[in-house]
């Protein structure tokens, strides 16, 4: 099974970024989507997951964290703003301790921790605002108790003037 994790699109999603996404048996977005953003998701997997972010609208449809039960264990979904930085991480493992990787998003940095369970994976920014080192996103590979994550990052686009 190939997960695709991205996050930070903020209304544009890289379309280097779109063509790996395309044909995942689960696209999931850790949120800052954007406008447009999830039509343009639907039109590349039929299984997409997506939470709301702090830059979401109020009122957009999606949930503050979802859940998805794999083979070999559960995903959490969850933007992350909801802690600073500093401790982060520890507090996303305190609420979620059941979880086999929790992804999240909002630094725009992508992160594999994967040295203690549960596993944070920041798939990093997918678009164009503040994506450090280039637009990308985590290929997840799971295969019953299997999982291997792969960063896929992209050089950046020249900005336009």
């Amino acid at each position: 099974m190939r997960i695709m994790l991205l996050a930070d699109t903020h209304g544009v999603l890289d379309p280097r970024v779109a063509d790996l996404a395309r044909g995942a048996d689960v696209l999931v977005h850790a949120g800052d989507v954007g406008a447009g953003i999830a039509d343009e998701l639907a039109g590349l997997c039929d299984d997409v997951l997506i939470v709301t972010g702090n830059n979401d609208p109020d009122d957009a449809p999606w949930p503050e964290s979802a859940r998805r039960a794999l083979p070999g264990g559960e995903l959490v979904v969850i933007h992350g703003h909801q802690w600073p930085a500093r401790s982060r991480h520890d507090r996303l493992r305190r609420a979620f301790p059941e979880a086999r990787a929790i992804v999240c998003g909002h630094s725009h940095r992508r992160v594999l921790d994967t040295d203690t369970a549960p596993w944070l994976l920041n798939p990093g920014a997918a678009g164009r605002s503040r994506a450090y080192g280039g637009p990308g996103g985590i290929e997840l590979f799971v295969d019953g108790d299997d999982w291997q994550p792969v960063p896929r990052v992209f050089e950046p686009q020249p900005r336009r003037r």
